[in-house]
């Protein structure tokens, strides 16, 4: 087996030999780039992108590390799903030396908290012909498809069952952590001890992209941080791994993604705001027939306003990292001048993760600012809910001024 370490963003030259399966699966599972070394023959210089995680194929792994530590990362996703219970996942992720292995333990963690009292059960609807009647007869599909012999009979029922969907995310997350190359044999315990209890529960055919958004109610809200977690382990984990395509499999999250969830929820949370007006890639049309669509990271949305005239009273774009490829250097303060003409707004606000770096951009010709922030990553957690509510002290100031602010924007 060879393993090869990689950090985000850092190029890392190897001389481990790549076989074309194997390069692949690199540039399109992991999103590195792969360049051969100049003048050496057989030697590849590898560039990963915002993906973090852990890839194994053949007899290769690769590991990517996040510039930040695992415990911010995981603070970050953590508090993204669960802004009130975050801390609950501090418990060990000091210890664990990748990602993967730190996603493990939190999703081990947490399905024990979840169902320490017993799987969750729920009522699921089924329609099937049964030799009794249960539930009521269809008695449509009785006739048109029996052509009247009497049994079985078509019947619809509700069937209570742990066989939910909740408990089906649980258990089919428990089955790709169980493919993934988890190196600690310790991890690979609790994990594989939370399978006798999901045996009634069957395995989930999930698509990346396709993974059903879950609701909650007062009943299951315990079940939120595992089933949370599960979903992003099943929406990371590289399908066509589990299809025998290749002998592996892989865990990679899109620090892009991750960035972007806590700020939305972060900011949501200081500003006080319900998700009904702070929102998420909420579309905007850029042109007046509707077909160039917009959609900023972060929106405000005034009280009271529907229809084609509402628009909202700030836009703002979360960035993990620069774009600084030769032709490109201006690419984000593009995009948020979009955001800005579409929302027909005279400023927006883009935040990048880092340190240091504030600035005022005034465009000419267009009556519009650009304003960039940054948010530190490498401080504590309460260090970076500082930071946050900062930042949202001055997203307040900036639209305290605006009509709409007087008209009741920021009431209710």
């Amino acid at each position: 087996m060879h393993r090869i370490e990689l950090e985000e963003y850092t190029p890392k030259t190897t001389d481990i030999p790549l076989d074309g399966n194997q390069l692949r699966v690199l540039k399109e599972d992991a999103r590195i780039t792969v360049a051969p070394a100049f003048n050496t023959a057989g030697t590849y210089t590898l560039t990963p992108s915002s993906y973090i995680g852990a890839l194994n194929v053949g007899d290769l792994t690769i590991v990517i590390r996040p510039k930040i530590t695992i415990d911010r990362v995981m603070f970050l996703i953590a508090y993204a799903m669960d802004p009130e219970n975050w801390r609950k996942d501090a418990f060990e992720l000091e210890k664990a030396p990748d990602m993967l292995e730190a996603i493990a333990l939190a999703f081990a963690h947490r399905t024990r908290q979840a169902i320490r009292r017993g799987l969750l059960q729920g009522y699921r609807h089924e329609e099937d012909a049964l030799y009794t009647v249960r539930g009521r007869i269809r008695f449509g599909d009785q006739i048109s498809r029996r052509f009247g012999i009497p049994l079985p009979i078509k019947v619809a029922f509700d069937e209570y069952t742990e066989d939910i969907e909740k408990n089906r995310l649980l258990k089919t997350a428990i089955h790709r952590l169980g493919h993934s190359f988890i190196r600690s044999e310790a991890v690979r315990r609790q994990v594989r001890r939370l399978r006798p209890a999901f045996e009634s529960v069957g395995l989930g055919r999930y698509r990346r992209g396709s993974v059903p958004e879950v609701r909650y109610s007062r009943l299951d809200e315990h079940y939120r941080p595992a089933v949370e977690l599960a979903r992003l382990i099943i929406e990371n984990t590289s399908l066509e791994l589990f299809q025998g395509r290749v002998a592996g499999a892989a865990l990679l999250i899109d620090m892009n993604q991750v960035f972007e969830e806590f700020l939305y929820v972060a900011l949501g949370e200081a500003l006080g705001l319900p998700k009904s007006r702070w929102k998420h890639e909420q579309r905007l049309p850029l042109d007046e027939a509707g077909r160039i669509p917009m959609k900023p990271d972060l929106s405000w949305w005034p009280s009271g306003t529907t229809g084609n005239q509402s628009r909202p009273i700030f836009v703002g774009d979360a960035k993990y990292k620069k774009v600084e490829q030769s032709g490109f250097e201006n690419a984000d303060i593009y995009q948020m001048l979009a955001y800005c003409t579409a929302a027909d707004l005279s400023s927006g606000l883009l935040v990048y993760a880092g340190e240091g770096e504030t600035d005022t951009h005034r465009i000419r010709h267009a009556g519009k600012t650009i304003d960039v922030s940054s948010l530190d990553l490498a401080g504590t957690p309460e260090d970076i809910l500082g930071e946050v509510r900062r930042l949202a002290g001055r997203i307040k100031a900036g639209v305290r001024w605006r009509p709409d602010y007087l008209s009741g924007a920021l009431v209710g």
